[in-house]
């Protein structure tokens, strides 16, 4: 049930990434919208991590919590800022959805 809390946490922080770029691009009242999602997105996305990391190590769920929000952001950018694909950047994502999987293959 932890991992899943995490995975929840991991995915609220990509929301509140997206709320940050969202709130770039808009103007006038729509912009306080944006941040009032960024702020609330952060408080779940840190709540739940303050919670498994109750049950699971601290360094383990702050890189699997951080590694979630790196990738999803990443790929946020890239479906909804346009920002560019490129071959290393793919690659490198890659990489650390490896990590992420091995992370919670080895924790207990």
């Amino acid at each position: 049930m932890n991992w899943i809390l995490l995975l929840i946490a991991g995915l609220f922080e990509v929301v509140f990434a997206f709320c940050l770029g969202k709130a770039k691009e808009t103007q006038g009242y729509e912009t306080y919208y944006w941040y009032l999602g960024f702020f609330l997105s952060l408080l779940i996305s840190m709540g739940l991590l303050i919670k498994v990391t109750q049950s699971l190590p601290i360094g383990t769920s702050y890189a699997v919590w951080t590694g979630i929000g790196a990738v999803g952001t990443v790929l946020i950018g890239i479906l909804f800022f346009k920002e560019p694909i490129e071959f290393w950047r793919i690659f490198f994502l890659f990489t650390l959805v490896l990590s992420i999987i091995g992370l919670k293959f080895i924790s207990h």
